[in-house]
């Protein structure tokens, strides 16, 4: 089974002023450039402890700004060049379809009783023109099925949070509602998780 170090994305605007974001292009803020610097850093450490070098793996990023600036400054701080990485769509954050750009007071502001139902099954909840966890972990393990050899992914919380049901790290409703940090490598091998910061 490949392992994956995944990096979520580095801080943005939208994450300090907790907004949900899910689609919605957001750049990384200083603080988040700063943590994709942090997570190279980190990403060095390890290549020197297993004894190999950054060009033993694949890199690979979803395609949103936020974890693509990710990708491109841990890349350049590794020595590689930036831009020579793939995308892969099925890394995509959660959709959060009508919700995107808003805090969960202002949807609570709206909907008083929409955020308790979420809270019941969010794992199966899907926000208007949103998608589920459930639908999210499909096509991060159909992305994970296709891989051939150890690779390092910047993506988002929701993608993490998936992996971790997927691989039986933790229960779909518990891994649903885990917290992610930004400028930590969470390395996903042999069914269990560690995070590095």
């Amino acid at each position: 089974m490949p392992v994956v170090y995944l990096v979520r994305h580095g801080e943005t605007d939208f994450n300090v002023a907790q907004r949900l974001q899910g689609r919605y292009e957001t750049n990384l803020n200083a603080r988040g450039r700063q943590q994709a610097q942090g997570c190279a850093a980190v990403l060095r450490d390890l290549f020197v402890r297993e004894k190999r070098q950054p060009d033993d793996f694949a890199f690979v990023s979803s395609p949103l700004m936020r974890a693509r600036q990710t990708m491109e400054l841990m890349r350049a701080a590794l020595g590689l060049n930036p831009a020579a990485f793939e995308l892969d769509a099925r890394l995509m954050e959660i959709s959060y379809g009508e919700w995107e750009g808003l805090t969960l007071q202002e949807i609570k502001a709206r909907e008083p009783t929409v955020l308790e139902q979420r809270e019941r099954d969010k794992w199966d909840f899907m926000p208007p023109g949103g998608e589920s966890y459930r639908q999210l972990a499909k096509r991060v393990g159909d992305w994970y099925a296709l891989l051939a050899r150890d690779t390092v992914a910047a993506a988002h919380g929701g993608v993490a949070r998936v992996l971790m049901a997927n691989f039986h790290i933790l229960p779909e409703d518990e891994a649903s509602h885990t917290d992610i940090r930004h400028g930590a490598v969470y390395v996903f091998s042999g069914g269990t998780v560690a995070r590095y910061a």
